[in-house]
């Protein structure tokens, strides 16, 4: 379950406050860090939450953008306390994409395009331990099993009773064709990702080799939506050594064209459940 204070979203909503008075005051990023003495490199970063926010932080900045209302700096020094808290996730450790953990715990509605494994919301233990230890063949068997706890946890969000995130994804036919650990570890994957489809806020629809070209052929990407009217929608970018996050309201609106264009394509929710059966059952076959 989301919790009560998630520090990311906390940071995003803050920086996104005070880039809105920056913009106010009619001064560019390299102004204020000019008469703050700091890197414009950090004010980039404090505007776009990807960094923690200390009340000494907003407390200047307030001041150089001279506002006078004491209820608004008030409500931004909490938002900056609350913003150094910790989420869930950081009893793990150091998680490389920490940021999208903080936004996939908040998030109201995710839409997922995933090319080439099953997407980690609706992996198995046993997937998701073969999958990483695949990917990552240098990793150790304790930083292993804690991505796998960390992968389990964030599954939360689909079981929760109350307020369960909403979840479409599209998954290349090549994902159900990968063989990821095993057979036996397959079937299991795919009969879970069958039973899972049927759940009323989980829709999966399955992209058949057969499609041909289509929009998602760069590769993986998830769209967050969030409830609060002032956090915008992001569009997510998986890296090998860093993750790219899109915020633009152009670019969140090219990729959400691009996934309905997806959705088109690909086979109908009972069709690829169907497919999705047939998958397993092969695997069941070959054991």
């Amino acid at each position: 379950m989301a919790s009560n204070v998630n520090p990311t979203v906390r940071r995003r909503r803050l920086g996104q406050e005070l880039r809105r008075l920056r913009e106010l005051k009619g001064m560019t990023a390299e102004e204020v860090a000019e008469r703050l003495l700091v890197s414009q490199s950090k004010i980039s970063r404090l505007e776009n939450g990807r960094r923690s926010i200390s009340q000494r932080d907003v407390r200047d900045l307030c001041g150089v953008y001279e506002v006078e209302d004491q209820r608004v700096v008030d409500s931004l020094m909490e938002m900056a306390r609350d913003s150094r808290q910790q989420g869930w996730w950081h009893a793990f450790g150091d998680i490389p994409y920490s940021v999208y953990i903080g936004l996939e715990t908040d998030a109201e509605s995710l839409r997922v395009y995933e090319p080439q494994v099953i997407t980690g919301l609706l992996q198995t233990r046993s997937y998701a331990e073969a999958l990483i230890q695949g990917a990552l063949p240098e990793t150790s068997g304790a930083d292993v099993e804690k991505r796998v706890q960390v992968r389990m946890r964030r599954q939360d969000r689909i079981a929760a009773e109350n307020n369960p995130l909403r979840l479409w994804v599209v998954l290349d036919e090549a994902a159900l064709r990968r063989v990821v650990g095993n057979n036996h570890v397959m079937r299991e994957q795919l009969e879970h990702l069958g039973e899972l489809s049927h759940l009323p806020h989980v829709t999966v629809q399955v992209l058949p080799f057969e499609a041909g070209a289509h929009p998602g052929l760069n590769g993986q990407y998830a769209i967050l939506e969030f409830s609060d009217a002032a956090d915008s929608s992001v569009v997510y970018l998986e890296g090998v050594t860093s993750d790219l996050y899109l915020e633009k309201a152009n670019d969140v609106q090219k990729y959400a064209v691009m996934y309905e264009h997806l959705r088109a394509q690909a086979l109908s929710v009972e069709k690829s459940r169907q497919f999705i059966a047939d998958a397993a059952k092969r695997y069941a076959d070959s054991t």
